[in-house]
């Protein structure tokens, strides 16, 4: 799907001249009501009683369309909200510390279809929790916070006697406990295990979250029941899918309809085929024209990321110009992507090429990538062999010199080997439909004018979407 072209590539960076009366009214309502607060503060003081009323408020004024599938989970949470009013985990002394376990609040895990608005009631209801203590973050991010952690403990043991066996140290505990002292409710977008590393230790971590008092709230794309499907050694990572029901109730949210694909008025053209005449020229000026407004010069821009440099081409500013091979053909992950979210608000990405089941290495990592872009509102302009929808496609039969190297190096035969995700591509072809949809809401006029960071304070946001 070619995204819309609407008006000329210039007319991308004058939004604002063109943005509604009524938008620039929402945003200044928005601004002034502070509704979305940062993790230590809190917004019940925006006019609204609560997410519920304030959902309604956002019906009643035409921002969003009512979904009653949406309402019947913000219902939910609301009442939770109101639960975790002077809730705390924290024992107020060391006596009673060591005498009094916390109360165990059960959270929600809510899942559905890409782009039904789950996002947006979650963040709806921790903009009204009453507490400090309490963090929204994307899964992948917290995740790679966990393991940095652990490294960190394990970094700071004495160093072991020559000849003398290390006593086992399991950090899990210790960094659970660091983690139960900073919050007391962890909201988490994108629920979503991939990783082996994760998997094996979720069980452990989130059971003493969990016994530590720790409240949960997570989206997902799958039911608990789906998570690390047909993963390597899954058989060790079930028993955390209990645990997660056991603290979580389960809810559905899915109407059916992709909010995110809903007509909004385009942003112009910022997705095009190599197939266009002279498309790498009309990247060319559009990047000029940006960087134009950049108080830099055009350079090669050297990214620190855990202690490893990480050297993008050409950058200027808050703007980077990319190739997918240097994005995602590089062993590149989170952490990267996340740092190029905090630094860069527009990213060029060209020549993305088709993506089969023997790139699937590659489309993890362009996943990974729009996940990491999107959650920081990043704007993105694409070059691409192929239409968005077709981008990702799953030849069967397909294989690679390294998944049989690694089949043969886990002693899998070929047959047996099918089956999990890490060599069928099934996981690559199931997030991908969370890229596209996400791809297509980042083309849209209001998602450019909400990651134009000059125009703004860096953390304010827009009015929710159903999305």
């Amino acid at each position: 799907m070619a995204l819309r072209a609407s008006r000329p590539a210039r007319e991308v960076f004058k939004l604002k001249d063109f943005c509604s009366r009524r938008l620039r009214k929402s945003l200044a309502d928005f601004c002034r009501r502070g509704v979305y607060a940062a993790a230590g503060s809190c917004s019940s003081g925006a006019g609204f009683s609560g997410p519920l009323d304030h959902y309604s408020r956002l019906i009643r004024d035409g921002t969003l369309r009512d979904d009653q599938r949406q309402r019947a989970v913000l219902q939910e949470l609301e009442q939770l909200q109101r639960t975790l009013r002077g809730y705390s985990n924290t024992p107020p002394s060391i006596f009673s510390r060591i005498f009094t376990k916390p109360k165990n609040l059960r959270g929600f895990y809510i899942y559905g279809d890409v782009g039904t608005g789950k996002t947006m009631v979650m963040d709806l209801f921790y903009s009204y929790v009453e507490t400090e203590r309490k963090r929204r973050v994307h899964f992948h991010g917290f995740m790679l916070d966990v393991h940095k952690r652990i490294h960190r403990l394990k970094q700071s043991l004495p160093k072991r006697k020559a000849g003398k066996m290390a006593k086992a140290y399991d950090p899990i505990a210790p960094v659970a406990e660091e983690i139960s002292e900073e919050a007391c409710l962890l909201c988490f977008d994108e629920f979503q295990v991939t990783d082996i590393a994760d998997a094996m230790i979720l069980k452990q971590l989130f059971e003493h979250l969990f016994l530590n008092g720790v409240v949960v709230v997570a989206t997902s794309n799958r039911p608990p029941e789906d998570l690390y499907k047909n993963g390597l050694q899954r058989v060790n990572f079930v028993p955390f899918i209990a645990v997660l029901k056991k603290y979580c109730q389960t809810l559905r949210l899915d109407s059916g309809i992709d909010y995110r694909k809903q007509n909004r008025p385009s942003a112009g053209k910022l997705y095009f085929l190599s197939s266009e005449p002279d498309v790498e020229a009309t990247l060319d000026k559009m990047f000029d024209e940006l960087a134009f407004r950049q108080n830099d010069i055009t350079r090669p821009r050297v990214l620190n990321v855990h202690n490893r440099k990480v050297v993008l081409s050409k950058a200027c500013g808050t703007v980077a110009d990319c190739t997918f091979q240097e994005l995602c053909d590089r062993p590149l992950g989170a952490s990267d992507y996340l740092e190029m979210s905090r630094l860069f608000d527009t990213i060029f990405i060209r020549h993305i090429p088709l993506l089969s089941l023997n790139q699937k290495t590659q489309a993890r990592r362009l996943i990974t990538l729009v996940d990491a872009l999107y959650e920081q509102k990043v704007r993105v302009v694409l070059l691409a062999d192929h239409p968005l929808e077709e981008l990702f496609v799953h030849e069967e039969g397909a294989g690679h010199d390294d998944s049989h190297a690694l089949m043969d190096d886990l002693g899998l035969k070929r047959e047996e080997a099918r089956t999990l995700s890490i060599f069928s591509g099934e996981e690559e072809r199931f997030a991908f439909q969370r890229t596209v949809s996400r791809l297509t809401e980042m083309q849209s006029e209001e998602y450019w004018l909400e990651g134009d960071r000059s125009s703004k304070p860096r953390g304010s946001h827009s009015e929710p979407k159903n999305s």
